[in-house]
């Protein structure tokens, strides 16, 4: 994070926030963690990749999760984090699809019957990224192995400038907000002007508590459609 390199439109928006001393003190505290050795995920090229795959011209939908997962795999002798930047989303080498995600998966099937939709070997939801989904998780690090570690760094502060920031200068995004975490940021969002969903989580814990049925996928190209807004093909993963 020595220098904050992002998509060209975001950084436009974000560039006088970057230069607020809550972000400079986040910058700061990262370094030193990983000076001391310790691990933090995603690795610092993936830290912005919500950003980065998904220009800010370009959004179309927000999917806000909470925080980064903090486990990782040992792929060809290497440790390979399951956070690698997006919100639910893990890379392609991982083969241990989270629970949460599994439900994603399950939820999309139901909801995409008459796509035939078919769930996926691997986790990677980049492909939402490249039709204006962004994936953004409300803190954007972790400390391997220790949930929610980072949850009270700042990070907030600057995701919260960022829903903020969509809300008030785009039209007619569609806000999927999954658990009471993310739907407490509905504050941040102008009903008037965008379509906020609001389900359980699909952690295991919640999903059978009206995740499952909620249809947030058709929902949110019903939305798009009805604007004249091409809709994210879900199934393209």
């Amino acid at each position: 994070m020595s220098s904050l390199q992002i998509e060209s439109g975001w950084k436009k928006v974000l560039d006088s926030e970057v230069e607020k001393p809550y972000f400079l003190e986040i910058k700061k505290f990262l370094k030193s963690e990983i000076k001391s050795g310790k691990q933090v995920f995603p690795l610092p090229n993936d830290i912005f990749s919500a950003l980065n795959l998904c220009p800010w011209d370009k959004v179309k939908v927000v999917i806000l999760g909470q925080d980064p997962y903090h486990s990782s795999e040992n792929i060809d002798e290497k440790i390979s984090p399951h956070a690698h930047g997006l919100s639910f989303s893990i890379p392609k080498l991982n083969k241990k699809i989270p629970p949460s995600l599994q439900n994603i998966y399950k939820e999309l099937k139901t909801d995409l019957s008459k796509e035939n939709f078919q769930i996926p070997n691997h986790g990677n939801l980049k492909k939402w990224a490249d039709q204006g989904v962004l994936m953004l998780n409300a803190t954007l690090t972790v400390q391997a192995g220790m949930a929610n570690s980072h949850s009270d760094i700042g990070w907030q502060n600057f995701t919260d400038y960022i829903i903020q920031a969509v809300s008030e200068y785009h039209e007619n995004i569609v806000f999927i907000l999954w658990g009471k975490f993310a739907q407490g940021k509905s504050k941040f969002i102008d009903p008037k002007k965008h379509l906020i969903i609001q389900s359980p989580h699909p952690s295991p814990f919640s999903a059978y508590s009206g995740f499952f049925g909620s249809k947030c996928f058709s929902k949110t190209n019903n939305y798009l459609d009805s604007k004249g807004i091409k809709p994210i093909n879900w199934s393209d993963l």
